[in-house]
């Protein structure tokens, strides 16, 4: 990611990222965490003592820590606009609002029933790729042909931001320990320098962008645990965001799937993509070369 921006002239900057252990049970969590990042090709995290964590943000209350200095934060708008751009030129088009409604598989190609602008129309293709988000899993149970044994059924996972008023203490990324469905209450930063907190966790039965302030006291009760000197009247409502966790069912996995399905002959072929959510924009360009390495080429 760091050499497409350098190449694209995507603004970034590499901050660093501490996660951090409040008390001696979570120090042996940042073991496993460490353990499981070199398993996945990650071998540049550090484990810190207290003292050396409190060198570089003296005012976290910490017994250790993980320190991963390639973590980064990226203008994320920007890196959009460049891959539409390369997709472009190759001849890709973009259709915004453009609902799938139904499919089916006939004379070797995908038929796709699509709703764009207040009309219908048919498109037919050899290869569908199903990166739907949190529809993913609609779509691919409208395309007659797909079994349901080879659809990841999702649920919405919502998390909210607060930004914070004052001056950032910080100078790098700060996580906690993650906790059951996701990171933290954490801290980041953008690219202009304002500090927020968050994501927490919250299972939504429909797709709900609003922020509760009322979980301010709890923000600020999770923040206390890493930076006691955190004062809830500079935390405001931010932003939220919903992704697509899968629902592990029938000893289905709870990480994301990409999934070739079975149909009746090849070409043509539908590649879903389940459950995207984090690390889904930092891993865009490998996952792409994952679902590359699945298009059947004829």
């Amino acid at each position: 990611m760091y050499e497409y921006c350098d190449n694209k002239h995507i603004p970034y900057r590499q901050t660093g990222k501490l996660i951090v252990a409040t008390n001696k049970d979570e120090v042996a969590k940042l073991s496993n965490i460490k353990s499981s990042a070199a398993t996945n090709g990650v071998t540049d995290l550090q484990m810190l003592s207290r003292e050396q964590v409190l060198e570089l943000e003296p005012e976290l209350s910490t017994e250790a820590a993980l320190f991963s200095p390639s973590t980064g934060i990226i203008d994320s708008h920007n890196l959009m606009l460049s891959l539409l751009g390369d997709a472009e030129s190759y001849g890709a088009m973009l259709a915004l609002n453009s609902k799938v409604l139904s499919g089916a598989i006939k004379d070797k190609h995908v038929h796709l029933r699509v709703e764009s602008q207040g009309e219908t129309m048919d498109l037919h293709a050899v290869t569908v790729i199903n990166s739907a988000g949190l529809y993913a899993s609609k779509v691919a149970y409208s395309i007659d042909g797909i079994g349901p044994q080879e659809i990841y059924d999702t649920s919405y996972r919502k998390g909210s931001y607060f930004t914070y008023s004052a001056a950032n203490p910080f100078k790098h990324l700060i996580y906690p320990v993650p906790v059951t469905g996701g990171l933290g209450i954490h801290s980041t930063v953008d690219l202009a320098g304002q500090l927020r907190f968050g994501p927490d966790v919250e299972l939504v039965p429909e797709i709900d962008y609003t922020v509760d302030s009322a979980k301010k006291t709890v923000f600020t009760k999770a923040i206390k645990r890493y930076w006691p000197k955190v004062q809830e009247d500079f935390l405001q409502p931010g932003y939220a965001g919903v992704r697509p966790a899968l629902i592990n069912q029938n000893d289905k996995p709870g990480d994301f799937e990409i999934i070739t399905h079975s149909l009746l002959s090849a070409p043509p072929s539908v590649i879903s993509l389940f459950g995207i959510e984090s690390p889904g924009l930092t891993a865009c360009l490998a996952i792409a070369d994952n679902v590359v390495s699945k298009v059947c080429i004829k």
